[in-house]
């Protein structure tokens, strides 16, 4: 074979090869014949693409909990995403039918224990709706401050660590910083700084009302934490890269984040001013004025911006409720149902006799079932339970906003680039402990 024939160009497989000169290729000229043909007849693309199979978690850094994404992806295009539930599964829904009503407390601190007040609140309002109990006056301004003192610590939180995946470090650190100090006045409280345990059926502790140097304190905070809010805004609200991470990003109309069930934030992002603490008042919500803020366009950017509002809300209504506190009680006088006042209980015999029975027995709820949704930081918690008449429940579900949310994790990521699914993730302010219960 000539030296000419050897560097003549061949073609195979949609590629232009060039055999090296004194190279004899095996088969000889009837092999490059074959591939000609072939070639002729059916000529193979250049790029040949095929779906690709990513597994993302459980025990990835940006999920924040142990949670499992199988991928399916084109190139870097999301064409499916398969959520895997249940690694943090604990079986708190069936370790409540083994206790009393007051040992579940504790219980729900662990489902979202970024925001364990708003668990126990939410818990604690199921029982006394089964009950029929009234909370004193005073204690519904308490629970009202402390639980907007939650959804601002939640959502201080989520600002930190969504603006730490997408590349801003300095927001995580500032952001952290606000939040302590209302976490020092959980402490202040309580003794406890995220599993708090500090709801009663009934109220709030009676060690932990609010004194005059948590006030002041709390009154500092909300002088200066306007100013601090712009200084989020600063950094985020013009960024170039914040807003190409944001904006037009895991994008859902109203009809189909209502379809999915979405609550919170990612539903009142898509322009649905749904929030029970306005549809359904509770606490003093319906004696303070506040406003819910809503999104326009339903994207990630829109859902950053409904929960920056929600705080500067939230600060508003804290701010009220300070001046308006009323003297009185913060647990209700029940007895057999509620503690009764430690001072009591040393003088007074049947004083003694309900502590004792309450703190070994508990208290039993009339026969029935009953559903109670709260507005916490991530959208509507629901308590639903049911009482066989004991002192323990019979059943309990949790409504759980990170898992019913989760629903909408697919429909939202497909389209999207692979860089984007962290983004996608965060927006939904996911916490497993609640996911998984």
């Amino acid at each position: 074979m000539t030296t000419e024939a050897r560097d003549e160009e061949r073609e195979t497989f949609g590629y232009i090869i060039h055999e090296p000169g004194g190279h004899e290729p095996e088969g000889g000229d009837s092999e490059q014949a074959a591939s000609a043909a072939v070639v002729d007849e059916e000529r193979q693309p250049l790029f040949r693409s095929e779906d690709l199979l990513l597994n993302m978690g459980p025990q990835h850094p940006a999920t924040h909990g142990v949670l499992r994404v199988v991928l399916e992806l084109e190139g870097e295009k999301i064409i499916k995403t398969t959520p895997y539930l249940g690694y943090l599964h604990r079986g708190t829904e069936k370790l409540a039918e083994g206790k009393t009503y007051n040992q579940v407390i504790p219980l729900t601190d662990r489902l979202d224990y970024v925001c364990a007040m708003a668990n126990n609140y939410a818990y604690v309002r199921a029982v006394e709706k089964l009950l029929g109990v009234t909370v004193p006056e005073r204690a519904e301004y308490v629970r009202t401050i402390v639980a907007e003192m939650q959804r601002i610590v939640g959502h201080l939180f989520w600002l930190g660590t969504q603006a730490l995946d997408i590349g801003a470090m300095t927001v995580f650190f500032w952001t952290f910083r606000e939040r302590e100090l209302l976490l020092d006045l959980f402490e202040a409280l309580c003794g406890a700084r995220l599993t708090v345990s500090y709801f009663r059926v009934g109220g709030v502790d009676r060690q932990g009302d609010l004194t005059p140097e948590v006030i002041t304190k709390l009154r500092e905070f909300l002088t200066a934490f306007p100013a601090r809010l712009e200084e989020y805004e600063g950094l985020l609200s013009g960024n170039r890269i914040w807003l190409g991470r944001t904006r037009q990003i895991a994008v859902i109309s109203a009809e189909d984040a209502v379809n999915f069930g979405l609550t919170g934030p990612p539903l009142r992002g898509s322009g649905v001013a749904y929030d029970i603490r306005k549809a359904e008042p509770y606490g003093v919500y319906d004696k303070v004025e506040w406003e819910v803020p809503v999104g326009s366009h339903g994207d990630t950017y829109d859902r950053y911006w409904v929960r920056m509002q929600e705080m500067r809300q939230s600060a508003r209504i804290i701010t009220q409720c300070l001046d308006r506190l009323p003297e009185g009680p913060v647990l209700a006088d029940v007895p057999g149902v509620t503690y009764p006042e430690r001072d009591k209980v040393m003088t007074d015999m049947e004083s003694l006799i309900h502590h004792f029975k309450v703190a070994c027995y508990g208290f039993e709820t009339p026969q029935g079932e009953v559903y109670c949704a709260t507005e916490t930081p991530k959208g509507e918690l629901g308590f639903y339970l049911v009482s066989d008449g004991t002192n323990k429940p019979h059943r309990m579900r949790i409504r759980a906003p990170s898992f019913v949310n989760m629903g909408a994790f697919d429909h939202m990521a497909r389209g999207y680039l692979i860089a984007d699914i962290i983004t996608i993730f965060g927006t939904f302010d996911i916490v497993m402990g609640e996911c998984d219960r």
